[in-house]
């Protein structure tokens, strides 16, 4: 893959990495958030992937996703034209780079929906330039009943996102900040004060030691 290097000269710009399990809400909490910064005035948009997955219900090409053949997405990473991408799920996803830069040059903050493979794609070509922010659900069970109340999903498919699940929220050392989507006020709240360069006092991963212990099935230690 191209390495690619996030141009960081205007202090307006900021491109804010978000990742989390699927039914976690990010989607939801980020449009959200985008509402919020316009209307502070601060340009903004949620950067639309590229999979080569096929639509679901509802899903409109170009406004969710660009949907794209897997000769397509091959040929764009081939030449350079993604700012990163992962396997998920059996599917390819990606981000445009050109779009992205752009978005960037222009002084907007640019919200990356993204895997942890992806994040880690981009912090390591541009560390200065992003601000990672993973996503959590309050419980195992809210995530299994979110899951659940998509009526999207098969108890099978349902069982293996809940796996995926636990080992995408493994990789929550490598993000920047922890939001906890227990109630969307409270975290759209904090990943606007994210945006906004402020530090929210209940965003650190160590202040939700035990519900990660919970989401990943570990038991916690006597603290020193």
């Amino acid at each position: 893959m191209q390495s690619t290097t996030v141009p960081a000269e205007s202090s307006s710009a900021a491109l804010i990495i978000l990742s989390a399990p699927s039914g976690a809400g990010k989607t939801t909490l980020a449009r959200k958030v985008l509402l919020a910064l316009g209307k502070l005035g601060r340009q903004a948009a949620f950067s639309v992937s590229y999979t080569t997955r096929p639509p679901r219900p509802g899903e409109v090409d170009g406004r969710d996703y660009h949907f794209v053949t897997e000769q397509a997405f091959s040929r764009m990473v081939d030449e350079g034209q993604m700012l990163e991408h992962a396997q998920v799920f059996g599917a390819c996803y990606g981000t445009g780079r050109q779009a992205t830069l752009n978005a960037l040059a222009q002084g907007q903050t640019v919200f990356l929906d993204i895997d942890w493979q992806g994040a880690r794609q981009v912090k390591r070509s541009s560390p200065q330039a992003c601000t990672a922010v993973f996503i959590l659900p309050p419980s195992r069970e809210a995530l299994r009943q979110r899951l659940q109340g998509r009526g999207q999903d098969s108890a099978a498919v349902i069982e293996t996102r809940m796996n995926q699940a636990v080992a995408e929220m493994s990789h929550y050392p490598e993000f920047d900040y922890v939001v906890v989507n227990d109630d969307l006020e409270r975290a759209s709240e904090a990943l606007l004060q994210i945006c906004l360069g402020a530090v929210p006092p209940d965003c650190r991963a160590e202040q939700h030691r035990g519900l990660l212990a919970e989401l990943l099935g570990e038991k916690v230690g006597p603290t020193r």
